[in-house]
């Protein structure tokens, strides 16, 4: 399993309308092959900052299944305008899990 992690700096007067174009958005990359889960979480230091992390099967599911598709295409119309700069994007493959 791989783990994508985004962090997403919102434009300031923009988060309200990035939290309803998000609820928009998560049926489409909920419905790519590979996508195993995700989570959205807000920065508590910093209001305009998120940090998406997306489960895949594996690293292309993400990288070439997903961004390659017509639908990231929706994705990016949908979400890609409201950040600044433009998302660092990492992905990370299990090493050591413990509870949380």
């Amino acid at each position: 399993m791989i783990l994508e992690v985004a962090i997403l700096d919102v434009k300031s007067a923009l988060t309200r309308e990035f939290e309803a174009a998000f609820e928009q958005a998560e049926p489409i990359i909920m419905s790519m092959p590979g996508y195993k889960g995700h989570e959205l979480r807000r920065c508590v230091e910093r209001n305009n900052r998120y940090i998406l992390l997306v489960h895949w099967e594996r690293l292309e599911d993400h990288t070439v299944g997903f961004r390659q598709s017509n639908e990231y295409q929706d994705w990016k119309r949908i979400l890609h305008h409201f950040y600044d700069p433009f998302p660092l994007v990492e992905h990370y493959g299990p090493f050591r899990e413990g509870r949380i």
